[in-house]
């Protein structure tokens, strides 16, 4: 038999060791491509499922940390292992990042949603950043200063609507606006009807239930009541504009996902992530929909908030 030579092995490395490392690597790219597929079979104790579920996206990131691993141990097998965990992320995430078919072009409304952040410095400035795109209609959620506020949108969006910390801006008439219970035991979500000039759309402005890792229940609890609002809604075309505290990849998202549309998936490009701002690693902020065709979709980088903001664009 011929002995390997030292650059078979790799340097002052012995042949066993890097087959053994080369299996590490094939184990670790079967596991990512196994919690990829089947993270929502992972038991939601605690909030781990959901946790998980919201940081999915993320685990792509493990696929070119393994490719350079197996590449360090020149280990072909390993290297064509990758290629599955890979595959599955193109698979479920990959569409993502197609640019999108619709153009802005032809939008009959354009809606914008902020979380301005109770504390906010400036809030004026986030405000001003965001009326600054242009949108016909904001949803704003933490407005702890209303005062500070109205004087910048006041001129372009002259009619508005706000319950407890949640607000609805518009260049429309707004017909009526209450209150949605959403079992925080203060209304902490609003709906709207706006006389837009193509008709009626109802508009719902949402700040739902905050989730910490093992503290979900009242998140979960609010998305549920929210959906069971909007399924009771007799409204034809409707918007949900903001924080959910929730990703679209959670299960708890479910029960909006099976009434609703979602702007970023359908006429965005990218994930949209929005929190934190300075570094988004998650999408807790969304425009939902029905009734209506989305033209674009995106997320704005306001001053002085901790969430970038979501916009949107809609057809009649």
């Amino acid at each position: 038999m011929t002995e390997q030579t030292a650059d078979e092995r790799g340097p002052g490395e012995p042949s066993g060791r890097r087959r053994r490392r080369g299996l590490v690597v094939i184990a670790c790219a079967g596991l990512l491509a196994a919690l990829l597929a089947g993270h929502r079979a992972v038991p939601n104790v605690h909030g781990l499922g959901s946790l998980l579920d919201s940081a999915v996206p993320l685990l792509g990131l493990g696929v070119p940390v393994l490719a350079l691993a197996a590449l360090l141990r020149r280990s072909r097998p390993a290297l064509l292992a990758v290629l599955l965990p890979a595959l599955v992320w193109a698979g479920l995430y990959g569409r993502a990042w197609l640019p999108p078919a619709a153009g802005a072009a032809g939008a009959s409304v354009r809606v914008a949603s902020q979380n301005l952040r109770v504390g906010n410095p400036d809030p004026a400035a986030t405000v001003g950043a965001l009326a600054g795109d242009g949108p016909d209609l904001i949803g704003l959620q933490e407005v702890a200063d209303g005062d500070r506020v109205a004087p910048v949108l006041a001129g372009r969006y002259p009619h508005r609507a706000v319950v407890s910390t949640v607000a609805l801006w518009s260049r429309w008439p707004i017909r009526e606006a209450h209150g949605i219970d959403t079992g925080l035991g203060w209304d902490r979500a609003l709906r709207a009807v706006v006389a837009a000039p193509r008709g009626d759309l109802t508009v719902y402005v949402v700040h739902l239930g905050s989730a910490r890792a093992g503290h979900t229940a009242t998140r979960d609890q609010t998305v549920a009541a929210l959906a069971d609002a909007v399924r009771a809604d007799p409204a034809e075309r409707l918007v949900v504009l903001g924080d959910l505290n929730t990703a679209t990849t959670d299960r708890v998202f479910d029960p909006l996902t099976r009434l609703l549309r979602d702007a970023q998936a359908e006429a965005g490009q990218g994930f949209g992530f929005t929190w934190p701002a300075e570094l988004p690693v998650t999408r807790p902020d969304h425009v939902l929909y029905r009734g209506l065709t989305p033209t674009t979709a995106g997320v704005l980088h306001t001053p002085d908030s901790d969430h970038r903001a979501v916009t949107a664009g809609f057809r009649w």
